[in-house]
């Protein structure tokens, strides 16, 4: 009798993988299927809905580029005109977009021309980077611009530090360097403004920047010694 019980006793599961996935075979399935479930609703997302927007949009935001570069456009730019919608609707109705990301860009720049500097860093900020050497420095010395004129020098030193390090040129990097130095130099970090504007004359002498710099180099230096 002894020996029947013996024969008719469970063997242990063997431990391991193969064990794991024989026990949980069912949820292994049910979460197999879910996640090929949401990477179709990911890929329908993006032609279904993403693609024909961002057609609509970039369709649309043609008129407000014309009106942007007239100064006295600038307000059709943004709100837009007639059957033509503006930077702010694309910016709102096409979010997730090409297009309505390149619009907080222009937004930006053109809230910091007509003085409204916190709507320009609010704007700004939600601008995602593109890997675009041009826009993204352009788009943080705007941060910075807007957070300097806020008296916010601790943020404008973050995005001129971003902008100057970002695709790194002989036009847009020591202009943000030059901004940060002056940032540096209210925040009476002279040492590092000193840095920043000798950075400017080792590195791209031939710069507009450059053949200016001395003498912000003198005056920094001189601050050192008060």
């Amino acid at each position: 009798m002894a020996t029947n019980q013996k024969d008719t006793i469970t063997q242990p599961a063997k431990t391991g993988t193969g064990s794991f996935v024989q026990e949980n075979k069912k949820s292994l399935a049910v979460i197999g299927g879910a996640i090929v479930a949401l990477v179709l609703l990911y890929v329908g997302y993006q032609k279904l809905y993403l693609a024909p927007r961002a057609d609509k949009a970039a369709n649309q935001m043609y008129k407000a580029e014309e009106f942007v570069g007239t100064d006295s456009l600038a307000d059709r730019a943004i709100k837009g005109h007639g059957s033509f919608p503006g930077f702010e609707q694309i910016a709102e109705e096409y979010s997730n977009t090409k297009s309505a990301n390149l619009a907080n860009a222009y937004l930006g720049g053109l809230y910091l021309k007509k003085g409204e500097f916190k709507k320009a860093a609010e704007v700004l900020g939600n601008y995602s980077t593109t890997g675009s050497p041009v826009i993204d420095p352009l788009v943080f010395g705007m941060l910075g611009d807007a957070y300097t004129e806020l008296k916010d020098y601790s943020k404008a030193e973050t995005y001129y530090k971003k902008a100057s390090d970002k695709g790194s040129n002989s036009f847009t990097t020591p202009l943000f360097l030059k901004k940060l130095g002056l940032v540096y130099e209210e925040q009476k970090d002279y040492d590092a403004a000193v840095d920043a504007y000798k950075e400017i004359k080792q590195d791209y002498p031939e710069s507009y920047e450059a053949s200016l710099i001395d003498a912000y180099i003198a005056r920094a230096e001189a601050r050192q010694q008060q």
